[in-house]
């Protein structure tokens, strides 16, 4: 990842051309951080839509494609142009799942993507590449696998935001502070706590450890975190993961077996996608 941050950096100082790259792995494991991060300290601009803005528009796809990447291609600073859930309208054109104004929509986007660009970077994320239509794989320079975290990962992840969360709050010296620490070895009980949430994403560590902070802090009475609210916090999400992976599996063998899924409702217009200024 840092080759890919030090040749986009000297992509633009040089004026070459941007590769487009793949960012692909479960979700919650940093792939939009990344980008963000990416187009930060690469002194670009920074825009996001995500796949499935796609799907409402119809007819109209292809011709707010076209806006987007005539946009994209007028940004005065250069621009990382990021597409998260790339795969809910870049898959296989064959297939009998996407509609013909989809198909028109993935067309169009072909069409701007035949030829990398001075001025923008493409980055794409999906957590299913594999239904990527074999055109759009075409167009991707580089491929960038993320990961869940391994133990020593998520024991770092854990106590990055124990201490964001819990332990600054907590001795922050601040009357006005509800939340406080009991008297035990918080280290070590993050440590532990590393060894049972395999499987978990750096996003998921993240809501587990404000779990903890809001169990103290707005859950009890004295606002005191203990170690017995940690090990109940932390059992009751390492069984909603387990849940969660479970229906996972069921839906991936109906989609191997019966080739379709249950579609789910997709939210608003890719005219939502919006410039951000990026932050370290």
């Amino acid at each position: 990842m840092r080759d890919i941050a030090i040749t986009t950096r000297n992509t633009k100082r040089n004026h070459g051309l941007f590769r487009n790259i793949l960012f692909y792995g479960p979700p919650g494991t940093g792939k939009t951080l990344f980008a963000k991060s990416l187009a930060h300290h690469s002194g670009l601009d920074y825009a996001v839509m995500t796949g499935g803005d796609v799907a409402p528009l119809g007819h109209d796809g292809v011709s707010a494609m076209h806006k987007v990447f005539d946009w994209a291609e007028h940004t005065r600073k250069g621009l990382v142009l990021f597409i998260d859930e790339a795969d809910a309208f870049l898959r296989k054109r064959a297939t009998e799942q996407i509609s013909e104004s989809m198909r028109a929509t993935l067309n169009a986007f072909l069409f701007r993507t035949g030829e990398q660009s001075k001025k923008f970077m493409l980055v794409v994320a999906s957590n299913q590449p594999e239904q990527f239509d074999w055109a759009v794989n075409d167009r991707l320079d580089e491929l960038v696998e993320f990961k869940l975290p391994g133990p020593m990962e998520r024991e770092r992840i854990i106590l990055q935001y124990f201490n964001k969360y819990i332990a600054t709050p907590a001795t922050s010296g601040s009357k006005k502070a509800r939340l406080k620490l009991a008297d035990f070895d918080w280290v070590k009980k993050c440590t532990d706590i590393a060894q049972k949430t395999d499987g978990m994403s750096g996003r998921q560590l993240s809501k587990l450890v404000i779990g903890w902070q809001v169990a103290a802090a707005y859950a009890s009475e004295d606002g005191v975190l203990t170690t017995e609210m940690i090990d109940r916090c932390t059992d009751d999400m390492v069984n909603q993961h387990k849940q969660k992976i479970m229906w996972l599996d069921r839906e991936q063998l109906s989609v191997r077996h019966f080739g379709h899924r249950i579609p789910e409702e997709l939210p608003n217009l890719i005219s939502h996608s919006q410039k951000e200024r990026t932050v370290s």
